[in-house]
């Protein structure tokens, strides 16, 4: 609704606490940004692409509560990103995804997912089938092990 205390940035934020403690809607203008619950860039991670999200629900929050946010650099169009399936182990299955994918287990047959390498851009993965659930940034680099991504289990599953 874009009532209330009013705060605007176009920089890194570790810490929004002394700015607001809550926040209900936002509006992004430029490029895309990652808002975390917590300060320090901990806690549930929301991305952000230009647009307007009057409550908190619309940017799948579980809560009002913003604590730190950062704006996601380099941002293309991914080329490539790699998924191993069945642990980190020689020989574990590899599947290659170059496109959005709702359900990875439909496409795939994968019901956890160990490691993954971004050649390029950056990916939103999700928790759940069809981008629901918790949010991860996948940006160019290798994640050998879920914790790496921010994740407590390999249930990526879009």
């Amino acid at each position: 609704d874009y009532k209330g205390r009013r705060f605007e940035s176009s920089q890194d934020c570790m810490n929004l606490a002394s700015n607001l403690s809550r926040c209900n809607s936002i509006r992004v203008e430029g490029g895309a940004w990652v808002i975390y619950e917590r300060p320090d860039h901990k806690g549930n991670m929301y991305i952000m692409e230009p647009g307007e999200y009057p409550e908190y629900q619309r940017w799948m929050g579980y809560n009002d509560h913003i604590g730190s946010c950062r704006n996601i650099r380099g941002v293309s169009i991914p080329t490539c990103g790699q998924c191993t399936g069945g642990g980190e182990e020689e020989g574990a299955e590899r599947k290659h995804q170059v496109d959005d994918c709702s359900h990875l287990h439909d496409r795939f047959s994968m019901r956890e997912v160990h490691s993954v390498r971004v050649h390029d851009g950056a990916w939103v993965a999700y928790e759940e089938p069809h981008y629901r659930g918790r949010q991860y940034l996948l940006e160019k680099g290798d994640y050998r092990k879920c914790s790496e991504y921010g994740a407590m289990s390999p249930t990526m599953q879009s």
